[in-house]
């Protein structure tokens, strides 16, 4: 990826949003995909699991690569 707010970030962001992880997946960052994925998962067993939708796709739109 290239930029925090590039054009690749905001579709991870959007991605993560819509599935929580999917967005870290498409940035190549696979522990945190799975942490963001089953979080939400669990969270949503007590209905919080709109927070992590929120976590992920925030975490995605300000990843900066490596």
């Amino acid at each position: 990826m290239a930029e925090q707010g590039s054009a690749g970030n905001v579709i991870a962001a959007l991605c993560s949003f819509a599935i929580p992880g999917l967005g870290q997946l498409l940035q190549g960052r696979l522990l945190m995909a799975i942490f963001f994925f089953l979080l939400a998962g669990l969270l949503w067993l007590v209905l919080l699991g709109w927070i992590v939708h929120i976590l992920a796709a925030l975490s995605a739109a300000i990843y900066r690569g490596p």
